[in-house]
């Protein structure tokens, strides 16, 4: 068993790999996590969030490298019960009362909170008495929120914790999760909702096809990205022919009535659109964390595929990561 290092941080993976046959699902991770954060994990589906969080909770072991938790191994951590989590397969079993059900979890844990005190932060005390099988998928959602509350740990890991909530319960549970990390907690969520990513975390992590190419605060990242968005209205519902080769454009698509132009230069790129056509309903906006998550994604497949051309897997994506640790994020 390995002992916990005083001063360590919270999680940290260090050269992290690891391999199914030939498919490389992580692919040199590094990354620390410290008390009292709030950190979004972002990436496309397929991009190693998953397994990245199974080799957080031990569900999974490194090919190389190493993942540590309170600076030992994650299945310490996760026996001493400083870790809960909260993943997309959890089903509670039937025929119990949700007070029930989180009692029973938390008496496996060491100094499990107060049920009362479990219910009421999961936003469902309403509840206690109702039967699991009896509840609705929003709320067997906050029930498995509820049970990775239960032991009161230290460390959350949260895989797309707001699936199935209505608003009023999303606002609820971020709610929570900020009064945890108040108390000195540490909260990990992966989720496919930007926004909810943009406005909650103090820290934004992306990785794609298994790499860290981000890591920073959500404004920092949108910033040093350098996008911006040139929208219209879409007249007959269609991209007009030429705006897609505008100045700067990096995409242009039809979305709800709007063509959306996703461009390095937003003053260039409308200047152009002017000269082109008359725009109705024209509307500048610096990029947002969705524009920045696409940039990033869209490069780190780019430098991937030249990487792999010329037969240096790591070279592109390294030297990317020194150029912007100046910065003060990843990529």
């Amino acid at each position: 068993m390995t002992t916990k290092q005083a001063g360590a941080p919270v999680v940290a993976f260090r050269g992290a790999v690891k391999d199914y046959g030939a498919v490389r699902a992580v692919d040199a991770l590094d990354l620390e996590f410290t008390a009292g954060e709030r950190v979004a994990l972002l990436g496309r589906n397929g991009a190693g969030k998953s397994t990245s969080i199974a080799l957080m909770l031990g569900l999974d072991e490194p090919t190389a490298g190493t993942v540590e938790l309170f600076g030992g191994a994650p299945r310490d951590a996760v026996e001493g019960g400083r870790v809960g989590a909260m993943l997309q397969d959890f089903k509670p079993v039937s025929r119990i009362t949700v007070g029930e059900l989180v009692g029973f979890v938390g008496s496996a844990y060491p100094a499990p909170l107060p049920v009362a005190e479990v219910l009421e932060l999961a936003g469902i005390a309403h509840l206690a008495k109702r039967r699991v099988e009896k509840l609705s998928g929003g709320q067997i959602q906050r029930v498995c929120f509820a049970v990775a509350l239960a032991g009161d740990p230290d460390l959350l890991v949260l895989d797309e914790p707001t699936a199935a909530l209505d608003v009023q319960a999303r606002q609820e549970f971020w709610r929570s999760m900020r009064a945890l990390t108040d108390r000195g907690k540490t909260v990990l969520f992966s989720t496919h909702y930007l926004e909810e990513a943009d406005r909650n975390a103090d820290r934004i992590v992306m990785i794609d096809r298994g790499r860290l190419i981000a890591d920073g605060g959500s404004a920092e990242i949108k910033r040093t990205v350098g996008t911006g968005v040139v929208a219209f209205d879409a007249v007959d519902g269609t991209l007009p022919e030429g705006v897609a080769a505008l100045p700067g454009v990096r995409t242009a698509e039809v979305r709800d009535g709007r063509v959306r132009l996703r461009t390095t230069d937003p003053d260039a790129t409308t200047i152009g659109l002017v000269g082109l056509l008359t725009p109705r309903g024209l509307e500048v906006t610096q990029a947002g964390l969705e524009e920045a998550f696409l940039t990033l994604t869209s490069e780190a497949s780019e430098a991937s595929g030249a990487a792999r051309t010329s037969g240096n897997p790591a070279s592109v994506p390294a030297a990317s990561a020194s150029a912007s640790a100046e910065k003060g994020f990843t990529r």
